[in-house]
């Protein structure tokens, strides 16, 4: 396979060497990937020289600055390689204006959808529909996903859930009560996350009690505000939260932070040194969790590129981006082996 780094390196320079390897991450065997390969002969962009391809990327909203990097990686990949390539997502998180936005590009004629939905289930008829017309899908945040050709994961999206419990509990001394966010009850990935970290403290920290519905914000700051508020009325000895989505954890902490708790509950999640610097320097955050966007979006339209040459993808590969040197495969989910941890003891050396 050809090196396509050159100028990923410059955009992406530190992110290897700030990537933490994962341990026990569970592989496949040849035979687990083989519903996950097509005939390079079955898709619309087979045989065409790259700088003839079309490759959309589909995300949850480009008013998110998360998604803004995102495209930063989408656009070194088409100028790495020749590709035409674009992305585009709703104004605002809505899974509806998302579909819609699917089936635009669809009918444009791309030869590749690369997407990161909002709700797997309202995407699976559009990604079906893609597959049918001869269109190779890659999704990324959707390891649930079925029509797809490969999903592309930063990590394994359990190993990250247990993570972020790990995390939680330091820093509760493993005791109280707390809560989880999630951007959507439909998310794949967030909500594999928040399953994963519930279960581990299940079997782990006995002292700790999860307590509430699981929070669905809706990507929206000011709903996870308000309803960390509600939360801390209802549990007044409620002692931390985790939240899946870049904003949870932001809003959460304002609501900790008004609410002068930033001694007596913890708050931590997945999100941005972007979103969340002032309040990790205020105390109110804790501790945050992400991968660079920018590096999954050039890393899933890679392998769209890969499955149009048919270029097989195998256990232990190295797709040539960082994070992404020994792949595991575990059916048609592809995971790299980063995460980055944010927290008040290194936010001055942290770029993204």
């Amino acid at each position: 396979m050809r090196t396509r780094t050159s100028r990923l390196s410059t955009v992406l320079v530190g992110v290897a060497a700030a990537s933490v390897a994962l341990a026990g991450c569970t592989s496949s065997s040849d035979a687990d990937t083989s519903d996950s390969e097509e005939s390079s002969s079955s898709w619309v962009g087979a045989g065409k020289d790259a700088s003839e391809l079309t490759f959309a990327t589909n995300v949850k909203s480009m008013a998110f600055d998360w998604f803004v990097r995102m495209a930063e990686g989408v656009d070194e990949f088409g100028a790495d390689t020749g590709v035409t390539v674009y992305t585009q997502g709703p104004s605002q998180a809505d899974a509806a204006q998302q579909v819609q936005l699917a089936q635009d590009q669809i009918a444009q004629g791309i030869d590749a959808l690369v997407a990161v939905p909002i709700d797997v289930s309202s995407m699976e008829p559009v990604f079906e529909q893609a597959l049918d017309e001869g269109i190779v899908v890659i999704t990324h945040e959707a390891a649930t996903v079925e029509n797809a050709v490969w999903d592309v994961e930063a990590f394994n999206d359990v190993a990250y859930g247990e993570h972020l419990m790990q995390e939680l509990a330091t820093r509760m001394d493993e005791t109280g009560q707390y809560a989880v966010f999630v951007g959507s009850l439909d998310s794949a990935a967030q909500n594999i996350w928040m399953d994963a970290a519930i279960e581990y403290q299940e079997e782990n920290y006995p002292d700790m009690e999860l307590v509430g519905d699981r929070q669905a914000t809706g990507s929206d700051q000011s709903t996870a505000y308000s309803q960390m508020n509600q939360l801390m009325q209802t549990y007044p000895e409620i002692g931390g939260m985790i939240g899946g989505d870049a904003y949870d954890v932001v809003g959460a902490g304002q609501a900790i932070e008004e609410a002068g708790l930033s001694d007596d509950i913890v708050a931590i999640g997945t999100s941005i040194k972007a979103y969340a610097e002032d309040l990790i320097r205020s105390g109110a955050v804790d501790f945050i969790s992400s991968w660079d966007p920018a590096i999954t979006g050039y890393a899933a339209n890679q392998v769209a590129l890969m499955v149009i040459e048919g270029e097989e993808i195998s256990e232990g590969m190295d797709l040539g981006v960082p994070g992404f040197e020994s792949i595991v495969i575990d059916g048609k989910v592809i995971m790299g082996s980063a995460w980055n941890d944010v927290t008040l003891e290194n936010i001055d050396s942290v770029e993204f």
